[in-house]
């Protein structure tokens, strides 16, 4: 079997492993959390219980019990007299429960509060959307143009358009994304109308209205992601090309543009073409203050809004989405090595 293959297996069986850990932990410490009140009429609320009952979650009895803490909503008498008292299972029962369900019918638990009732995953991947087409974009945005920054502040090293981009870079690397997005807020939106300052309701927008409206976020991502591009590139770029093999490679004939395409760029690609799948992972992470700020109804957004309504079940989908992303990412920068210069065998045990 090739070093590649059973290096991409043992990273997945690591990635399954860890996920694993992660989720159990996680579940743990949520469900632990004091869970916010169940609203809604009581016919509302014995029917979100029941469902609960269903799936294995609560316990329901027509006595007090003792050992289970207090009871979820108020006793309530049917019409035949008997009285019923729901309960939260043991964390432990909740958490085998939340796996059977898992594996046996792909139900991931249900909203308590955001959407009572609906699946939580459902809610996830309907928010998933906004999130990732913004996150797309701003990336198909600052790839090229960090690169051909990076490439000109290099060419040009310790020039007045290297220090000009240097600053430019500094400044947008500091300033957060929420900062900036407020500024454009500010300039394109209240000030001179020319650009929405939220996003656009679903049932309402049209593909002009969700075009003019992509603007600013994807702006907002951009500046600080083409900063970081534009710094790596440069930084890559400028050590190769003071390398001695490029020196060797000038001195048998070649040219300056055919030794910066033929080896410099490549070569500074190394470490670079890694970070690109790390920098989407940070940017996915950035959007969640930036989602609140312009109302985007994504999977950041909705990270803080489950966190504030006691939304166990969506906080903890939506942790392991973020999660699961995360680690995925990091499998991809490690199988990207080898891609990017085939000399580098991952997995292959040392001469």
């Amino acid at each position: 079997m090739p070093y590649i293959v059973k290096y991409s297996l043992k990273r997945i069986g690591l990635l399954l492993l860890t996920t694993f850990i992660i989720l159990t932990i996680t579940f743990v410490l949520i469900k632990m959390l004091p869970d916010a009140a169940i609203t809604g009429n009581d016919v509302a609320q014995r029917a979100f219980c029941d469902d609960q009952v269903t799936k294995g979650y609560y316990l329901v009895f027509n006595a007090p019990q003792t050992k289970y803490g207090e009871t979820i909503i108020l006793p309530y008498t049917d019409a035949a007299g008997y009285t019923w008292y729901y309960y939260r299972k043991p964390i432990i029962l909740q958490y085998g429960t939340w796996l059977k369900n898992i594996v046996t019918a792909w139900d991931w638990g249900t909203s308590s509060a955001i959407e009572r009732g609906r699946g939580a995953m459902t809610i996830i991947f309907e928010r998933l959307k906004p999130t990732v087409i913004i996150n797309i974009f701003s990336l198909l945005v600052s790839l090229p143009l960090g690169f051909i920054f990076g490439i000109w502040a290099a060419l040009r090293k310790n020039k007045p358009v290297d220090h000009v981009i240097n600053v430019i870079v500094m400044i947008f690397i500091s300033v957060p994304s929420f900062v900036t997005i407020s500024l454009l807020l500010l300039i394109l939106g209240y000030n001179t109308h020319w650009l929405p300052t939220q996003w656009p309701a679903a049932s309402t927008a049209t593909t002009a209205a969700y075009a003019k409206a992509l603007v600013i976020p994807v702006l907002a991502l951009t500046f600080g992601t083409v900063a970081v591009f534009t710094r790596y590139t440069r930084a890559e770029l400028t050590e190769v090309m003071s390398s001695e093999f490029l020196l060797l490679a000038r001195t048998k004939g070649l040219t300056k543009r055919q030794c910066i395409v033929r080896h410099a760029l490549r070569n500074s690609m190394v470490p670079i073409v890694p970070m690109i799948i790390g920098q989407f992972i940070s940017v996915l992470s950035g959007s969640i203050i930036l989602e609140q700020l312009y109302r985007i109804s994504g999977i950041g957004g909705l990270y803080i809004e489950a966190l504030n309504a006691k939304d166990w079940n969506v906080l903890l989908v939506d942790m392991t989405l973020l999660t699961v992303i995360g680690l995925t990412a990091n499998l991809f920068v490690d199988l990207s090595y080898g891609i990017v210069d085939p000399r580098i065998r991952m997995g292959a045990k040392a001469a």
